[in-house]
């Protein structure tokens, strides 16, 4: 349901390894709202410019040393042209949530991505807190060096520069 991009990998003798999703970004994350530091307008405005890889799954059987960190990084260079062909939009940064009593997070960190926090334990369901969810860890990878100036602008102009290094 709503914007998202699929990815599946496979190996040289085409096995699938596993797949990866990206969807649409988290509704309110303080955390990661106050590394962006977006208004709420610019919140409302702009939240389809980044997207959560909300599914991230290497077969049990499969064991490939630096696997996930390899796939992140190659995906990493090239969502946001798949993105933009599926949906004549840019995406400035992506975002993830790691459980932490089952995750370290390590393919994240081995590819860059940034720890900006946790999320409290609510869902998005849950308006008068009484809903308890495992905390996440909150990772974040830029895709643009610019991505705060364009995701706080009240009118995008669906530039990209990835003449950077995080």
């Amino acid at each position: 349901m709503g914007e998202n991009l699929k990815y599946i990998f496979f190996d040289n003798q085409e096995r699938v390894l596993g797949c990866l999703m990206f969807g649409a970004g988290a509704w309110k994350v303080k955390p990661r709202d106050n590394f962006i530091g977006w208004s709420s307008e610019a919140r409302k405005r702009n939240l389809s410019l980044l997207v959560n890889n909300n599914r991230f799954l290497i077969l049990p059987w499969v064991y490939v040393p630096h696997l996930a960190s390899h796939i992140l990084g190659k995906l990493c260079r090239r969502v946001n042209n798949d993105w933009q062909k599926k949906y004549n939009h840019p995406i400035y940064l992506l975002e993830t949530f790691v459980q932490k009593d089952r995750f370290l997070g390590t393919c994240y960190k081995a590819a860059n991505w940034t720890h900006v926090g946790q999320t409290q334990g609510r869902g998005k369901l849950d308006i008068k807190n009484q809903y308890q969810l495992p905390i996440k860890d909150i990772w974040l990878y830029p895709l643009d060096m610019s991505f705060r100036e364009y995701l706080s602008e009240k009118e995008v102009s669906h530039k990209l520069n990835t003449n950077y290094n995080i």
